[in-house]
């Protein structure tokens, strides 16, 4: 099965809004490069220009590059519209008409600067689809052919034209290489940077294939074991009341220690099916962010019994979030890993930082090995010598990406670890929909995907 990275391809929209800008910037190089060289051109090689109607073109191209610049802007703020092919194709060809009229008051197809059509044509492949840049192009060829048969001759107060053509020849090409050379540079970077977050976006397609694959193994194995468990239980529940084994305090024992690790067992597999979504959404529990750590807290220590815990909560005013079974079994892993690597001491501390949930799970333990935080987030990443080791850690910082939140570890200088997990609660808040006496439905709003954390 191959993984569906159609979701993951960057946003078209944002590409050409990128390259709109990049006009807009080179257009403010064009408007400098036009003033300097009418008047250079006008005052010093005693050029008789008809400054009036050329500066009114300039005018006219910066009102228009303003206006751009401020509309593009104010639809990208409002997120109202995204800049389409069209619309670069209409921003090249008012470059191609401001163009055109500079060169037909400056000598026409003569005049040197008549190759920097080149330059729009050079833009337009970059930026175009195939069918706008050929209509630039015939657009193009038509006001070139047109600047051979009607312009407005150059004139010469002093000095010989050819030895001003051979000049201008030499400055327009400057003019073109130096543009080009900036444009092609940027449509390389953004290239390469492009091509940096697919290879990402795709490696992360690949993960979560192997979550998807993973839950649905768990979930299958989880309904395959129900029936097993619940069959024990009612057998383990008759054992109870049979005189024979009750009369028997050391058996009496031991039927209800295995009635306990039964209910566990049922606890976990109705834990694997909500993480699978099997359950989850049909009737969410509503709760609140210190109840339910003081709640996830309770039942770590109930059936792991560490040694040594600290819960140090300063989470401040609570606040009514979604009960979500697979955060509780990720803040239950990382305090698992933190436990097989300090069995004496771990600590759980909670805090808020402005609209984030903070966790840091410490430890004294060994600490992570420094190759493995060098491969974070990676699968099968762990110093563990058994086979499977580093998958906790991994499903951890997948679910911490899907609600927006990040992951971040580091080891302690005087020995242990300490990760921490923080999590935007606006993706554990209360959403109320059709809210009522009766009536209220209940959402986590999940987020973007963040760093992740190796295993140890």
């Amino acid at each position: 099965m191959r993984p569906n990275t159609a979701r993951f391809l960057p946003d078209i929209g944002s590409g050409r809004y990128a390259n709109m800008q990049q006009l807009i910037q080179l257009r403010w190089l064009a408007v400098f490069g036009q003033l300097v060289t009418i008047s250079f051109s006008n005052f010093v090689f005693m050029m008789d220009l008809p400054l009036a109607q050329m500066f009114g073109v300039i005018a006219a191209l910066i009102g228009f590059n303003i206006f751009s610049s401020l509309h593009w802007r104010i639809q990208r703020e409002g997120d109202n519209r995204e800049v389409s092919n069209r619309d670069l194709f209409l921003s090249l060809l008012i470059d191609v008409c401001a163009l055109t009229a500079l060169l037909y008051f400056s000598g026409g197809a003569a005049n040197p600067f008549s190759s920097l059509y080149l330059l729009q044509i050079v833009l337009g492949a970059a930026i175009l689809d195939a069918s706008s840049l050929w209509a630039l192009i015939v657009f193009s060829s038509t006001c070139f052919s047109g600047l051979t048969v009607t312009y407005h001759p150059l004139a010469l107060l002093h000095g010989s034209l050819p030895d001003r053509y051979l000049l201008g020849m030499l400055l327009c090409y400057a003019i073109n290489a130096a543009l080009l050379g900036l444009f092609v540079t940027h449509i390389n970077r953004k290239q390469r940077e492009r091509d940096a977050r697919l290879a990402d976006m795709r490696q992360r397609a690949l993960e979560e294939e192997h979550i998807v694959r993973m839950g649905l193994l768990a979930s299958g194995a989880a309904h395959e074991l129900s029936t097993p468990l619940s069959t024990m239980a009612v057998i383990l529940g008759d054992w109870q009341h049979m005189r024979t084994l009750k009369s028997d305090p050391g058996i009496a024992e031991d039927v209800e220690e295995m009635q306990r690790q039964v209910s566990r067992c049922k606890s976990i597999v109705t834990g694997i099916l909500l993480s699978a979504g099997e359950t989850r959404g049909e009737a969410p529990e509503e709760t609140t962010v210190c109840t339910f750590l003081d709640e996830l807290v309770e039942d770590w220590k109930e059936t792991r019994k560490p040694a040594g815990f600290v819960y140090d909560n300063r989470f401040g005013t609570d606040l009514p979030i979604v009960s979500d079974e697979a955060l509780k079994q990720t803040i239950c892993n990382v305090l698992d890993n933190a436990l097989e690597a300090s069995p004496q001491w771990v600590k759980l501390g909670v805090l808020r930082s402005q609209e984030q949930l903070i966790l840091t799970i410490s430890d004294k333990g060994p600490g992570f090995i420094e190759e493995m935080l060098h491969h974070v987030g990676k699968p099968y990443q762990s110093s563990k010598e058994n086979s499977g080791s580093g998958i906790g850690l991994f499903l951890v910082v997948n679910v911490i990406r899907t609600l927006g939140g990040a992951v971040a570890a580091r080891n302690i200088e005087n020995g242990g670890a300490v990760v921490t997990l923080s999590l935007p609660l606006n993706a554990l808040k209360l959403n109320r929909h059709n809210e009522s006496d009766n009536d209220h439905s209940f959402t986590p709003h999940h987020g973007s995907q963040p760093p992740p954390v190796a295993d140890r």
